[in-house]
């Protein structure tokens, strides 16, 4: 018994090292990094109480580019698992590819929701990835996510800010079960989001998602553009292998004739291959605006 555990422990630390090893090359480019002359855009944070996922509680955020004019309509693009994307000093740093791409003009000038999951109880949560709620949240295949953001948290933040009612010029973004959110919601309402953006997206049976393989190619194709990224040492566990279901969802939308992109890496179910392509995964999502 006591080889057994060693040689299970030598294989646990050699499979962390090579994981680690893998992620070690994925790094930023200068559009992930601050530069002095480049117009610097706001981030607040509110907490909201939810009534269609009831007794919840989270924390939400709210960017505001710099070139923001509240006569003209805004596009919006929608974070799941916000605190990850915010954090200028994680793996995506969104608000500071926003003030960047949005400078170059790479894509419009975009107000960020960003929104943690909910979590059952009267106080936030410690760690906003273990929130209770958050697999009913993400990981479901009904409606209920996409009505929370057309009921609830956009008409609240559009109280104050001009937001576009144009499904293209709003978009949809998570990773791991927040991609598979991201997903469902244009899924569910094509017309209300045009562009989803997927992480190590979550299509395994952790509540059905396996089930979008089929259910695209037999499903009259819908008006959405889907960019997926992830790893070939993604999870592999009882609820499924991630890299498959990824390889699975970019061959039945690409059977399907949809407007996608997967990229590809060799990376573990983290964050940090897919916040090193960031920056192009935006210009590409938004390649239809910059056109126009």
């Amino acid at each position: 018994m006591k080889l057994i555990k060693t040689v299970f422990l030598f294989c646990l630390l050699t499979a962390i090292h090579i994981s680690n090893a893998q992620d070690s090359k994925y790094t930023w480019g200068e559009d992930s990094n601050r530069h002095e002359n480049i117009p610097k855009g706001t981030v607040a944070k509110y907490v909201w109480k939810s009534t269609i996922f009831e007794g919840t509680i989270r924390e939400y955020f709210i960017y505001v580019p710099a070139q923001y004019k509240s006569n003209e309509a805004t596009a919006l693009m929608v974070f799941q698992d916000g605190h990850a994307y915010i954090n200028e000093e994680g793996s995506f740093r969104a608000p500071i590819v926003f003030d960047n791409l949005i400078y170059q003009k790479e894509m419009p000038v975009t107000i960020g929701l960003f929104i943690n999951p909910g979590d059952i109880s009267s106080v936030l949560p410690e760690d906003p990835f273990r929130a209770s709620n958050r697999s009913i949240e993400y990981d479901s295949l009904n409606d209920d996510y996409i009505r929370f953001l057309m009921e609830e948290l956009i008409p609240e933040i559009s109280k104050t800010y001009n937001i576009t009612t144009n499904p293209k010029m709003r978009a949809i973004c998570g990773l791991s079960s927040g991609a598979i959110c991201a997903f469902t919601a244009a899924w569910e309402r094509p017309d209300y989001f045009n562009k989803v953006m997927s992480h190590i997206g979550s299509f395994t049976n952790i509540r059905g998602g396996h089930n979008y393989e089929a259910m695209i190619r037999e499903t009259p194709k819908k008006n959405i553009k889907v960019y997926l990224q992830d790893g070939s040492n993604d999870l592999n566990n009882e609820y499924g292998n991630w890299w498959l279901a990824n390889l699975q969802m970019a061959s039945s939308l690409e059977y399907m004739s949809y407007d996608y992109m997967f990229v590809k890496g060799d990376g573990a179910h983290n964050g940090k291959h897919g916040g090193s392509v960031f920056p192009e995964a935006l210009k590409w999502l938004w390649s239809d605006f910059k056109k126009k």
